[in-house]
């Protein structure tokens, strides 16, 4: 009697075993190919770190040295360019200047033949040396109304007159305050008949252009001179004109700047002997733009200042540049990217879909962008083709063993001789009529060839006893799916038809067997079977009795229908066997043949 049980066991655990090694097999070879993929593809990272890394260190230096040789080649062509700009802005200053000051000299030329103020200042110089130095005031005030008109008409800073002992007779003008009358102007040449200078008082430094004023005997009485003068705004002139900065020299004293004031006194100290030089830390570039008596103007840029104004500018163009190259290359490298992981994503996802569906059966398509990835595509499919072919002769190994038990089982009792296989045939066709899906269906199919596996265990005397079971034989009897549930555990690929093997005796109203569930704890599949085992065990002949009409099994059925039996799997019997009230059992059998083909 223990015989058997060891059998099953024997058999199911060699079909595992063919599949295991199998599936083994099959899998150690894609881990290996995987592995060698993967160390094929860690060097070639491996290299590309190093590669990024030199090119990295690469790329730095390269940079270094452009951004070295930009700023010493911008340095350099901004010297050249401010000396160069100072150098013209001196010729042109000096061509324009000249001219201005002919036609300053020759206007004030004219303007020193003014009659009026001749003769006013020639009666007070006479009556000076003939009445006393108390003259008449009134001749002063005439010579100052004229020089007050031809200030207006010059628009000088100051008209004067100058007397013959070179002191300020009369003023005119914006700032003839500070060339007030009686105050003593250093001009040296005030006997020519026209002249310029520079002079330093204490209200500021001007330049004069002026004409002596004579009588008609050329007897000298004084001079009349235009005065401008040499202020900020003078300088604010110049560096406007000369696009660089200014500074005014007189007497080695800085009198008016457009620089900062260190600058300037540093510049006023070295004076301009050289075209380039320090000043404040900073390298300059130096013209002279003009230079009179005490007086030296010069124009000055600061190269540093403009070489960095020129790097900025260089660099903001090479930035711009590196923008752009940078843009480009992310640009190319995210179509690169997306080009190398598309692929692999699409490969990814399709093993996702098969794993969650637990089908192998179909094949990854060949990328078409990479030989590398295409090949390791051919070898999956390759190794999941042999698998999918191992996994189908291992299952058809299983079921050709339980078949071979179920006839083994059937052989030992020739009433029950085809009931397993009628039974699942039945189970499929109510699943069919209830519209449970195809992978249920193979449960049931299973699940019905397998509901009696255990009665292999039972004695011949139980199996196959003419008369009624007495009570011990019975649980005997009802022993047989558990038996079966402990046969089928041992070989995890039954595991979805262990429900059916251990619960198809279980009866909706709880007083089924080995638990007593009730109702909906029962699982579908155990319900149909029950319904199906119990009625080919009434149309078929027994030891102990005969084969019942299909009619008395349907009768039967719906009377315990709800109690022994569940509701549905009744009608789905019913709505699956339309003839199943008046057609013998060779009937049926013809027509379960039909369905399972």
């Amino acid at each position: 009697m223990s015989q058997p049980p060891r059998l099953v066991v024997r058999t199911l655990a060699v079909t595992f075993v063919t599949l295991t090694r199998q599936t083994l097999f099959f899998s150690g070879a894609l881990r290996a190919l995987v592995s060698r993929s993967w160390q094929r593809w860690t060097e070639v990272t491996a290299r590309h770190v190093v590669f990024r890394q030199c090119r990295t260190v690469t790329v730095a230096i390269i940079l270094s040295v452009v951004f070295v040789v930009l700023t010493l080649d911008a340095r350099d062509r901004v010297r050249a360019a401010e000396t160069e700009k100072l150098r013209v802005a001196a010729q042109v200053f000096t061509m324009v200047e000249t001219r201005r000051q002919q036609d300053q000299v020759a206007a004030i030329a004219t303007l020193a033949e003014n009659p009026t103020l001749k003769a006013a200042l020639d009666t007070y110089v006479t009556e000076s040396r003939l009445l006393g130095p108390r003259p008449d005031p009134q001749l002063r005030n005439t010579v100052a109304r004229e020089a007050e008109r031809l200030a207006a008409l010059t628009a000088a800073d100051v008209l004067a007159v100058i007397d013959t002992q070179g002191q300020v007779f009369a003023s005119g003008g914006p700032l003839r305050d500070r060339w007030a009358p009686g105050q003593r102007i250093p001009l040296s040449i005030i006997t020519e008949p026209t002249f310029q200078d520079v002079v330093a008082l204490p209200g500021g430094a001007f330049r004069v252009s002026g004409a002596a004023l004579a009588l008609n005997d050329d007897r000298p009485i004084g001079a009349l001179v235009e005065a401008v003068s040499l202020d900020a705004n003078y300088a604010q002139e110049l560096s406007n004109f000369s696009s660089a900065g200014v500074v005014i020299v007189v007497n080695d004293t800085v009198v008016a700047r457009t620089v900062s004031e260190v600058v300037a006194r540093d510049l006023a100290e070295a004076g301009a002997t050289e075209a380039v030089r320090m000043l404040n830390g900073e390298e300059y570039a130096i013209g002279a733009l003009f230079s009179l008596g005490p007086a030296r103007i010069y124009t000055l840029s600061s190269i540093d200042a403009a070489a960095r104004a020129a790097t900025r500018d260089a660099m903001m163009a090479l930035g711009t540049i590196a923008f752009g190259a940078f843009v480009l290359a992310a640009l190319g490298s995210f179509w690169l990217a997306r080009t190398l992981t598309d692929p692999i994503d699409r490969l990814a996802g399709e093993m996702e879909v098969m794993t969650a569906a637990h089908d192998l059966r179909p094949t990854l398509r060949p990328t078409g962008t990479s030989r590398e990835l295409d090949a390791l595509t051919d070898a999956f499919n390759e190794l999941m083709r042999g698998l999918v072919a191992a996994e189908a002769e291992s299952r058809a190994a299983y079921l050709g063993a339980i078949r071979a038990l179920a006839a083994a089982l059937d052989a030992r009792d020739p009433y029950t001789a085809g009931h397993s296989e009628r039974v699942s045939a039945l189970s499929v066709l109510m699943g069919r009529q209830l519209e449970i899906g195809d992978s249920e269906l193979d449960v049931l199919r299973l699940g019905g060839l397998l509901h009696d596996i255990g009665k292999i265990g039972l004695s011949d005397e139980v199996l196959r006893k003419p008369g009624a079971l007495t009570s011990e034989e019975f649980e005997q009897i009802k022993r047989h799916p558990a038996l079966e549930a402990r046969i089928l555990r041992q070989v995890p690929f039954l595991a979805p038809h262990l429900p059916i093997v251990e619960l198809h005796h279980e009866r909706p109203d709880g007083r089924g067997y080995p638990f007593g569930l009730r109702g909906e704890d029962i699982p579908w599949p155990a319900r149909i079977v029950h319904v199906a085992d119990a009625f080919d065990a009434m149309t078929s002949a027994r030891a102990y009795r005969p084969a019942r009409a299909p009619a008395e099994a349907v009768a039967e059925l719906r009377r315990y229908s709800g109690t022994q039996f569940d509701s549905a799997c009744v009608e789905a019997l019913l709505t699956a066997l339309p003839l199943a009230t008046t057609a013998p059992e060779p009937a049926l059998q013809e027509l379960l043949g039909r369905q399972l083909v």
